[in-house]
């Protein structure tokens, strides 16, 4: 990523925060030399980590982005014992933040696709610092995608998990919640994007084989703040190989149409 970022005429920098239970979280802050004085976060998906972010900060430092590629809590070489999906890892965000708070920004702004597009959306309901986010194939709350794991190895649909095997996700909810303290019932992309007026782009394919389009579908009829984008072809966080172009022209767009201005008089 070094040689990426002097080929972008960027500085790279390792930073690490503190999380509030003692874990450790790492990351990547890339400075280009030509600044438009604004910092995106870019969030991965569950099993990844900040490398799968590198082509979007690419595209981002090409713009004058200063971008932030944290690895999430129980990945890359952050600690935490596990991933908990945004019920932690909100925190977490909200101390990023605080970070690039002090890199004096005019704008702060997110990006995240899958597990991150769901932490992303429920770091919002809290503390809306964002300008304005994006985020593809988020899922809708915990227990809808549970639904959807269920029926993917048996090539059903959520029906299955909501039926013959809801037993086993209420099991698994119950324990979570009595051996780790963690209530996966308040996961809630869904809720928390409704409850902010933080402007949200939705993007998912609409053959998203891992995440079903619903689930954006769902976010969007709740939460007025939302534009929504569906990717014809596109599969899990295909997007931007799908459509390079149109991607690239209306993240872009989105994130220069919620100016600072803009989002304080909002």
């Amino acid at each position: 990523m070094r040689h990426t970022a002097h080929a972008l005429d960027s500085d790279l920098t390792d930073v690490s925060i503190t999380s509030e239970d003692g874990a450790v979280l790492r990351a990547w802050l890339l400075h280009p030399h030509r600044s438009n004085n604004n910092s995106v976060i870019l969030l991965h998906g569950v099993g990844d980590n900040r490398i799968g972010m590198t082509g979007y900060a690419q595209l981002l430092l090409a713009h004058g982005y200063t971008v932030l590629l944290p690895d999430a809590r129980a990945h890359g070489v952050s600690g935490g014992q596990f991933a908990t999906y945004g019920l932690l890892e909100r925190n977490d965000i909200h101390q990023w933040l605080d970070f690039l708070e002090q890199e004096h920004a005019q704008c702060i702004y997110g990006f995240g696709e899958s597990m991150g597009a769901a932490q992303l959306l429920q770091s919002l309901d809290t503390q809306p610092r964002f300008c304005a986010i994006a985020v593809e194939s988020p899922f809708s709350n915990f227990r809808e995608i549970a639904y959807d794991r269920m029926g993917q190895p048996f090539h059903q649909g959520p029906w299955l998990g909501r039926t013959l095997l809801r037993p086993v996700i209420e099991i698994a909810f119950l324990r979570a919640r009595w051996k780790y303290g963690l209530d996966m019932g308040k996961v809630s992309p869904e809720n928390s994007a409704a409850a902010s007026t933080v402007p949200v782009f939705l993007i998912h394919g609409q053959v998203d084989s891992n995440i079903p389009v619903r689930h954006s579908r769902l976010i969007h009829a709740h939460a007025r703040n939302t534009q929504f984008w569906e990717v014809p072809a596109a599969d899990h966080c295909g997007a931007i190989s799908t459509a390079p172009k149109e991607f690239e022209r209306r993240l872009l767009e989105w994130l220069t149409t919620h100016s600072h201005q803009t989002a304080r008089s909002s």
